[in-house]
């Protein structure tokens, strides 16, 4: 019904997917399919038609579009519009003397990048980067560093998935590897960098050959491979080394029956190669295939047709204009980069003579700024030197005084260091004097002692007679000897008489003296302290000084004077005790 119906409307659309494009075509329900092949051909301008194929997919595999039969009665998808894919069908076997025009070479370009892409030709790393380094200059054109910055190509699939995989690098680092390479291809215009990657491609072990799965006579599972040179046996996991190999100039016959494929070789002697594929399509295609290939192999070996060799010269024409223009475009731009070096060096040197004038001006108002500094630094000078000069008089008047100050100074110090050693001397006599006196005072305090218990013995003894007195004696007796001094009243001694009076006066004149005397020489010595303490020399203090000067200022320090007070009172204590008790014991 879709085949009637599309009768019945006499045109359907068709879409022609190119490596580069899609293109929509309105076909005739009669059209064969070198009618749709040849609009193709004349729509993209390729005239090497013999390479490319329309292929579109049926089921699981794929087919070619047949050129004798009609495009609707072939198994092509039935929804529109339709879709075909316009690709290489055989591969050259050097495509730099093979491919003649620049699309051709174009399409075959895009073609094997895919394939190499998608790993469908197996590409070495080191291979896979120089390719890239091509494609990129394909695509960019002349390397230049000011335009392509790292990062460039950080959008673009360069590299095979399994290369990227197999090292531990980052895509910076590919990134680096690729522009290295890319930055060698200087002087190289993108058809050529197009041309440079296909002839790297075709060494490839797995380029222009078509896989099919097949088994031998044994049932052992094959591949086999169909390419430029012929065919190929390979095991099922080892696509690159093939197991055994047919050439086209070998090769006498090819023919299948029905599933059953059958080889035979030129050499009647070698034996027939049959094996069988799964399906019948599948050897329709491989037929296909190996007649295309070998028609190209033979051809190649003949003479160009007419139109082959007026298309290569035409291609040699182009390629020697392209080559003028490219000659006369590179002397252009060689002079003109001169020309733009040239004007930047008179630029520069134009910029630098502007600086150089700029620079003299400068140093011409410095000259005169440093003339006129000059000027008033002489004539400041000149009354530096009048001062200096008076200033030099008053120093020599004032050294003069500082030596005579100086003079007076170490006498007024060698003055002050010999009152310092009198005091210390008198300090010293002073402080053995205290010790004396107060080793005179511990004497006298036993003496006290002694005469205290030597009172209370009299004092037991005069109790004891005057009983004995009281009780034996007679009455009238008692009277002629009662005394008031032996009253028990004036036991307690009391010295209130003329003499005791006198030597309580001496006594006090004799302290208040010992006071003055004792004043006068705090003075004295605080005084000596004042005048010595700005010649001491701190770093030469001892120990026991400085525990001394820290002991003076906490208050905790003895003085000499009263010290000497101290023991001057108690020397007076011990002589009145003394005399009290002489007293006593002459009454007694």
């Amino acid at each position: 019904l879709s085949i009637l119906s599309r009768r019945q409307a006499k045109n359907f659309s068709v879409r022609i997917c190119t490596m580069e494009s899609d293109m929509e075509f309105s076909c005739e329900v009669k059209w064969k399919g070198k009618d749709l092949f040849d609009l193709v051909c004349r729509a993209l301008g390729l005239r090497e038609t013999w390479f490319f194929g329309l292929q579109y997919n049926v089921k699981d595999t794929v087919a070619w579009l047949k050129m004798e039969k009609r495009v609707l009665d072939q198994e092509v998808p039935k929804e529109e519009p339709i879709t075909l894919h316009f690709l290489a069908k055989f591969y050259p076997e050097n495509a730099e003397e093979e491919l003649v025009q620049d699309i051709t070479q174009h399409l075959y370009f895009l073609q094997v990048k895919k394939k190499i892409l998608e790993e469908e030709i197996h590409c070495p790393p080191e291979a896979s980067v120089l390719l890239a380094s091509y494609a990129v200059h394909a695509k960019y054109g002349e390397y230049d560093p000011i335009v392509h910055k790292p990062g460039f190509l950080a959008q673009e699939e360069l590299l095979p998935k399994r290369v990227i995989n197999l090292y531990q690098m980052t895509a910076e680092m590919w990134e680096e590897r690729i522009t290295a390479c890319y930055a060698e291809h200087r002087g190289r215009t993108r058809d050529e960098a197009e041309m440079e990657y296909l002839k790297i491609a075709q060494d490839l072990d797995m380029y222009g050959v078509n896989y099919f799965p097949i088994r031998n006579k044994k049932g052992t599972d094959l591949l086999l491979g169909v390419d430029a040179l012929g065919l190929h046996i390979y095991e099922p996991d080892n696509r690159l080394t093939p197991k055994c190999s047919f050439p086209w100039n070998e090769i006498r016959n090819i023919s299948y029956s029905d599933k059953e494929f059958t080889i035979k070789p030129l050499d009647k002697k070698t034996n027939v190669f049959k094996f069988n594929s799964s399906r019948l399509r599948v050897n329709k295609l491989i037929l296909q295939l190996c007649i295309g290939n070998h028609d190209l192999f033979m051809r190649r070996r003949r003479v160009d047709s007419l139109e082959v060799q007026q298309m290569k010269a035409q291609a040699r024409e182009e390629r020697a204009r392209k080559q003028v223009e490219r000659q006369r475009l590179q002397r252009e731009k060689q002079l003109r980069e001169e020309a733009e070096r040239a004007r930047d060096e008179l630029e520069r040197r134009l910029i630098q003579l502007q600086d150089e004038a700029h620079m003299a001006n400068e140093a011409l108002l410095r000259s005169e700024q440093t003339a006129d500094l000059l000027a008033e630094k002489a004539q400041i000078a000149e009354e530096e030197a009048k001062l200096l000069a008076q200033k030099a008089a008053e120093a020599e008047t004032e050294m003069q005084r500082i030596k005579v100050t100086a003079i007076r100074g170490q006498e007024e110090r060698r003055l002050m260091e010999q009152k310092m050693l009198e005091a210390e001397m008198l300090a010293l006599k002073m402080a053995e004097e205290s010790e004396r006196r107060a080793k005179e005072a511990e004497q006298l305090k036993l003496d006290l002692q002694e005469a205290r218990e030597s009172e209370r013995r009299a004092k037991h003894k005069l109790l004891e007679i005057t009983i004995h007195l009281y009780l034996f004696l007679p009455a009238n007796f008692s009277l002629c000897f009662n005394p008031p001094y032996f009253s028990r009243e004036n036991l307690s001694f009391d010295f209130k008489d003329t003499d005791m009076k006198r030597l309580s006066m001496e006594i006090e004149k004799e302290k208040v003296e010992y006071m003055e005397k004792s004043k006068h020489l705090q003075e004295q010595l605080n005084e000596l302290k004042t005048e010595i303490e700005s010649l001491k020399l701190k770093e030469r203090e001892t120990p026991l000084d400085i525990i001394h000067n820290q002991n003076t200022e906490q208050g905790t320090s003895t003085d000499v004077s009263s010290l000497s007070q101290q023991t001057s009172w108690e020397r007076e204590l011990s002589d009145i005790s003394s005399f009290q008790i002489k007293i006593v014991l002459c009454q007694a």
